[in-house]
């Protein structure tokens, strides 16, 4: 398959110079968006469900699903990848949620005759993480195809913040459903959903077709090429790392070091929940004002600048003296991090060559994946070697060094992809 050549980071638009974010978002896309809504809201539902089905087996059951899920996708992930961007983004996801549809009625059904044996957990969280290597790539490329370049800011925005608020409600929701009907229940309501998004998308078409390959090496050498068109762009290149270092230094915060923290500082867990309250306001403050308005200028350069905003509020909570700083810094954290998210994603599906949306969705899937499956554990045991605040402390100097190398590189302190063409 052949190589396109990156854009020029001034390129103009084709669509015209108009104001992001005085133009509405397509039909298409948002039609789209609410069929993948709903498939996150089953999937919320099914997950709480087969892990907690898993976890009545002990925590090596529910470790062995939790890697049965994880494994696969990160093996396959790259091939996944290159599968959509040879037949087409849309086509793999129709037979994705076609082959989730089914999955889930022969899961529903096996759940209902024989229970939640270890067996047949394990075999749907590896048909699951299967199909995410396949689902993701083609997922995280089809905004490009639907919506225009100037209005991807607003549109990965959107889905943001729909996404926070599927996984609010998706975890009570399967408690009261798996209560309610066990597996079998949760099952099927993945199954329903997964039905509705397949009637989306045989509905929705992309605004532009995808560029014909004239050459293939097969499906590994596509996958190689991927990689190696993502990593030689000089906007792509420094793009995943960051992506990368954000998902490795800023997420294991919340979820592994925080709990750490309140425990040892005896904050209590109602001022742990208020903090990552206050880092979930931050964020969708930050991710409606972009909704509303696109992005707040260079997406580079403020994707840079949120890592810095984000590195201080690491900062004041690693010296936080109690609850009400911790916060206080909980909501700068949130900012920063609303500020890198709401302009790196955008930036980097942007720029990427055409014939590769969907490797290049791959690759930054992957670059997250390993890096926060790398640096939970480092994290954890740095925790337990030293202290909570020292590892939360480590994740300030790291965050705030990865910024400050991020604006070293040019091209992604200058590019101005998505904002109004001159």
């Amino acid at each position: 398959m052949p190589t396109s050549e990156p854009r020029a980071p001034h390129a103009p638009f084709a669509d015209g110079p108009r104001r992001p974010g005085k133009e509405p978002l397509p039909r298409p896309y948002l039609l789209w968006l609410a069929g993948i809504l709903a498939s996150l809201a089953g999937n919320a539902v099914f997950f709480f469900a087969l892990g907690w089905a898993a976890g009545a087996h002990g925590g090596m059951v529910a470790g062995l699903v939790l890697s049965a899920v994880t494994l696969p996708r990160v093996l396959l992930l790259l091939v996944g990848g290159a599968v959509s961007d040879r037949f087409s983004a849309r086509s793999v996801l129709i037979a994705g949620d076609a082959a989730m549809f089914v999955l889930s009625l022969a899961l529903a059904a096996a759940a209902y005759h024989w229970g939640a044996p270890p067996g047949l957990l394990v075999a749907a969280a590896l048909a699951v993480g299967v199909a995410d290597a396949f689902y993701l790539p083609a997922s995280g490329s089809m905004p490009r195809r639907l919506v225009a370049d100037r209005q991807l800011s607003r549109a990965l925005s959107l889905r943001q913040i729909g996404g926070q608020l599927v996984n609010m409600g998706g975890a009570p929701l399967g408690g009261l459903l798996v209560g309610v009907a066990g597996l079998a229940g949760a099952a099927l309501v993945n199954a329903a959903t997964f039905a509705a998004t397949l009637l989306v998308l045989i509905l929705v078409r992309p605004r532009r077709p995808a560029p014909a390959a004239t050459r293939r090496t097969g499906l590994l050498g596509e996958a190689r090429d991927g990689v190696r068109v993502a990593l030689a762009h000089p906007v792509l290149r420094p793009g995943l790392l960051l992506t990368g270092a954000a998902a490795g230094f800023l997420l294991p915060v919340v979820s592994v070091l925080l709990p750490l923290l309140a425990r040892e500082e005896r904050w209590g867990v109602a001022a742990a929940g208020l903090v990552v309250g206050a880092q979930g306001a931050g964020m969708a403050a930050v991710t409606l004002v972009v909704v509303v308005r696109g992005p707040l200028g260079r997406p580079g350069l403020l994707a840079v600048s949120g890592l810095g905003v984000a590195g201080l509020g690491l900062l004041g909570l690693g010296l936080a003296p109690g609850a009400p700083g911790a916060v206080a810094a909980g909501l700068v954290m949130g900012v920063g991090s609303g500020i890198f998210a709401a302009h790196i994603a955008p930036l980097v599906l942007a720029v990427a060559p055409e014939s590769h949306l969907s490797r290049v969705q791959a690759l930054l899937v992957l670059f997250q994946s390993l890096a926060l499956l790398l640096m939970t554990n480092v994290l954890g045991a740095v925790a337990d070697l030293a202290s909570p605040r020292v590892a939360v402390l480590a994740c300030a100097l790291a965050t705030t060094a990865v910024g400050v190398l991020g604006l070293a590189s040019r091209p992604l302190r200058t590019d101005r992809t998505g904002l109004m063409a001159s």
